[in-house]
């Protein structure tokens, strides 16, 4: 299977965050499974490493090289099919790096591994990595006017 990491996915599979759930931490473990990351993923790292809103271990281009070289993660660049998909998927999410790792997914015809309950809402094949269930799933009971 051919499987694209969210940003947050890699970050939990680093970390060893419990969050991931067991079957997303099987599936990136599984060498017959070809497992990447996107361009979009590390520029998202980058840009967050620099606000100071993500700590690492190292500085982003020494931890991003490490993670593809010891998990067997293949690079996968953005190219210009891929932001012209982005113009054409629908605005449920505003988040760019998730519209382009949708937009991947979906020209690669890749499975999205991600926690985002948002990404779910799109035609892409995804797995859904948390051990939480998606918010968007749990029914609310509406409020009543008396």
């Amino acid at each position: 299977m051919k499987i694209l990491l969210d940003t947050q996915c890699l970050l939990w599979w680093h970390f060893e965050s419990r969050s991931l759930n067991p079957e997303a931490f099987q599936l990136i473990q599984n060498t017959d499974n070809d497992v990447y990351l996107s361009a979009a993923s590390s520029w998202e790292i980058v840009i967050k490493y620099q606000l100071g809103k993500l700590p690492l271990p190292e500085p982003p281009h020494s931890f991003i090289s490490a993670q593809l070289i010891s998990n067997h993660i293949v690079s996968l660049p953005i190219e210009n099919r891929h932001v012209f998909r982005v113009g054409e998927i629908p605005l449920h999410h505003r988040d760019p790096f998730d519209r382009m790792l949708i937009a991947q997914a979906q020209v690669e015809s890749m499975a999205l591994l991600t926690a985002d309950p948002v990404i779910l809402k799109y035609e892409v094949k995804s797995i859904w990595a948390s051990r939480l269930k998606p918010s968007h799933l749990t029914r609310r009971q509406p409020l009543r006017k008396n």
